[in-house]
């Protein structure tokens, strides 16, 4: 059997298993997945709460998915070929973000579905914190359909034991969107306000107590203002 079809393979038997571990020992609730455009580029997009987050989004989402992962997990044989298995590719979280750009462009050019978590790491206190720019810049590079995704109750759920009594998780799909097409280079302020415009659109599928930063009607005044 060939490495591709050993990773279509071993996806498709992790995501059967997400969706059992999830169903089994969760209360998961998938909302919007008529969202999911079925075919063609598209950046999935994301809060970040715990490393359950991208099993969740494999077993809540129907087209396969592609990751980014930090270099240091590749760091063994066996870690190495499950990370590829899975769709994980890695990059080197000490350099600039072009490795990790660069990837998701590949795959956006093969017509795949990626993953980005734009806040870059885990919420220390479960609330949306200040989204980076690296997915304005590959939005517009590749003119890709954003799926905004919102995820709660996956920091209540951990790795190391079977939660009883079984926690509530919800992922909220929202409808595809593109950002507004911009002549020229983009200027850093308008380039935040279309960032505002992603965390936006995940914040909406969020309850209150999960939009930190994002909260409120002032991000969205001000990214409709500037663009």
């Amino acid at each position: 059997m060939s490495q591709s079809k050993n990773a279509t393979v071993f996806y498709r038997a992790g995501n059967l298993m997400a969706r059992i571990c999830f169903r089994a020992f969760a209360r998961l609730e998938i909302a919007g997945s008529e969202c999911v455009p079925p075919y063609g580029p598209l950046i999935v997009v994301s809060n970040h709460l715990s490393l359950n987050d991208p099993p969740l989004l494999v077993a809540s989402i129907s087209r396969p998915l592609f990751f980014i992962g930090k270099k240091e997990l590749f760091g063994n044989p066996i870690s190495r070929f499950f990370m590829g298995a899975f769709h994980v590719s890695p990059f080197d979280r000490s350099g600039t973000g072009i490795d990790a750009l660069r990837v998701l462009m590949q795959n956006l050019e093969r017509d795949r579905a990626v993953v980005i978590f734009p806040e870059g790491t885990r919420s220390p206190d479960h609330t949306m914190q200040k989204g980076m720019l690296g997915v304005v810049y590959l939005a517009l590079k590749t003119q890709a359909p954003i799926l905004p995704v919102a995820i709660t109750g996956t920091h209540t759920f951990p790795l190391w034991r079977v939660p009883f009594p079984f926690r509530r998780m919800k992922a909220s799909i929202g409808q595809p969107f593109t950002l507004p097409v911009i002549e020229g280079k983009p200027s850093r302020a308008v380039m935040s306000s279309m960032l505002d415009m992603v965390m936006g659109r995940i914040a909406d599928q969020l309850p209150p107590e999960y939009r930190g930063v994002y909260g409120g009607d002032a991000v969205k005044e001000r990214a409709e203002q500037t663009i």
